[in-house]
């Protein structure tokens, strides 16, 4: 095993049937469902938090890569469109692809080429975990890059 390999601890406090308080490091998140399924609106429900990962872990791997490649990132941002088939969250019935589809729109202004982009891409490709986790589950990850100025 790689000496980069380390074990994370997170905890989770059930407040209610909807709110779970996290809590890893010294900080502490709140996953929650809305009010009109129930919950107190408090945070992000678990399938938004799942679908935040990925924004936030695409974020900090393309910094990682675009620093390492010698550019710069003036402005990154990231809108994302997901299909969610209910059934299993609602006790439908069981689904083997929650998540058939995740469309990201991806802005970024920076100094590199789009040659250089492609890169980039490849790159976060290989080195997301989020995004490999996600895509090994069977669901599809789009992800549609616009240079801006």
């Amino acid at each position: 095993m790689s000496d980069n390999v380390v074990h994370m601890k997170l905890e989770g406090s059930s407040k209610s049937h909807s709110r779970t308080d996290i809590l890893t490091r010294d900080v502490e998140s709140v996953i929650d469902e809305p009010i009109v399924r129930g919950g107190t609106n408090l945070g992000l429900s678990p399938t938004e938090t799942l679908v935040s990962s990925l924004i936030g872990c695409t974020n900090v791997i393309t910094h990682r890569i675009m620093g390492k490649m010698g550019f710069k990132i003036d402005k990154l941002d990231i809108k994302t469109k997901t299909l969610f088939n209910k059934d299993g969250a609602s006790i439908v019935q069981e689904v083997d692809i929650p998540f058939p589809e995740i469309n990201m729109d991806i802005e970024i202004s920076t100094d590199a080429s789009e040659s250089d982009l492609i890169e980039v891409k490849k790159q976060l490709a290989m080195y997301c975990p989020i995004a490999k986790v996600i895509r090994n589950s069977g669901t599809t990850i789009n992800e549609n890059w616009t240079k801006i100025n």
